[in-house]
């Protein structure tokens, strides 16, 4: 047996949580008990980061980190295969995401961030999560279907299909209890939630081999693009996170508003001017009436002066820091290594585990 499954299943077994029926976990827990818990959450290498993506999720992950929860963050090089057939750029890709990764706060000796394709036991889990998943709840994930409806493609492949269970491996394979999550997640980690405990209820003869993950809402904001439709990086209409100071303020100059002049908050009614408010009050740690009442009847023109003023001056340490770590050029292959070197023996023994529960734990007497 080689070093990465060392540690015995019977072993593992014994030392998870036990696992609970309630799909949400209480924010106040997770803080007051960051060690019952371990993240997993992640990101598809296929564009920059954007200041959506900061302020809905990286942030979230620096807070959790920083509060002592064990956090992982892979980086799903195989899902981008789910809808695209041009992978030239996934590995520059990759880069970027661990540079803004490291620029925001994200520590490397505290999160264990990792390629996927590096931790090939994510992908042998996944075929006895499939073994657990019938076809009718592949077609009917909100996940799947709104990934066919963004690609405009009638066809659906296989790894298309089967996109929820490869990321329950994800999950399951590193132990991962917690994922932080938007509320219309929710029904993608019920997925996780059901091939763990129908591993459990078939092989697990009263232990527990997987436990349930849990979802912990984020308090992320829906944030809209440039254009009035949600940010996003295929659509451009975002503020990457490495564009310059310059670059930020064509972009917001640009963004889509309203013909009202006075400024006001009402997300139902203007959510374009709203979005905006939104954006320079996470930016500025006030709420989106403070900066309306500021910008009060100065119209679009002011607002906008004030959006890019606070992105800017929020950012640019986070800049500063990214064109720091550009300079050395070992350091995304040194946090990566890092990551696969803590990431693989547990994926290993958490394959092992299951290999045992399902009776295909053989001696073959090899090294």
């Amino acid at each position: 047996m080689t070093s990465t499954t060392a540690i015995t299943a019977s072993t593992i077994i014994a030392s998870q949580p036990a696992p609970s029926d309630a799909i949400l976990a209480e924010r106040a827990d997770v803080l007051a008990h960051p060690g019952r818990y371990r993240v997993l959450t992640g990101d598809r290498p296929t564009g920059a980061l954007h200041l959506g993506h900061y302020l809905g999720t990286l942030r979230e992950r620096v807070r959790l980190q920083d509060a002592g929860v064990p956090t992982y963050l892979v980086i799903a090089d195989y899902q981008v295969i789910t809808d695209r057939v041009d992978t030239s750029e996934v590995a520059a890709s990759i880069r970027e995401l661990v540079l803004d990764y490291l620029a925001c706060g994200i520590d490397p000796a505290r999160t264990t961030v990792f390629v996927h394709s590096a931790v090939p036991e994510i992908g042998q889990l996944m075929l006895p999560l499939l073994s657990a998943t019938t076809l009718s709840e592949l077609r009917r994930n909100p996940t799947v279907k709104a990934e066919v409806a963004e690609s405009g493609s009638s066809a659906i492949g296989g790894l298309m299909l089967t996109y929820p269970v490869h990321q329950a491996a994800d999950i399951l394979s590193v132990g991962g209890t917690l994922v932080p999550v938007g509320g219309d997640q929710l029904p993608h980690l019920e997925q996780s939630r059901a091939v763990a405990r129908r591993i459990n209820e078939r092989y697990g003869a009263g232990q527990v081999v997987l436990t349930p993950p849990q979802a912990l809402l984020t308090e992320a904001p829906r944030l809209l693009g440039t254009d009035g439709r949600k940010m996003s990086k295929s659509r451009r209409n975002a503020i990457d996170l490495g564009a310059s100071e310059d670059e930020t303020a064509r972009l917001v100059r640009g963004a889509v508003t309203d013909s009202l002049r006075h400024i006001t908050y009402d997300p139902v009614a203007r959510p374009e001017v709203s979005s905006l408010l939104l954006v320079a009050a996470l930016c500025t740690d006030r709420t989106p009436l403070e900066v309306a009442d500021e910008v009060g009847g100065g119209g679009a023109s002011a607002l906008k002066v004030v959006v890019t003023e606070a992105v800017n001056e929020h950012l640019r340490p986070i800049r500063a820091r990214r064109r720091e770590l550009e300079r050395d050029p070992a350091v995304v292959r040194d946090v990566l290594r890092s990551g696969v070197e803590r990431a693989r023996p547990v994926a290993a023994a958490t394959l092992a585990r299951v290999h045992e529960a399902l009776g295909l734990s053989y001696d073959l007497g090899l090294a």
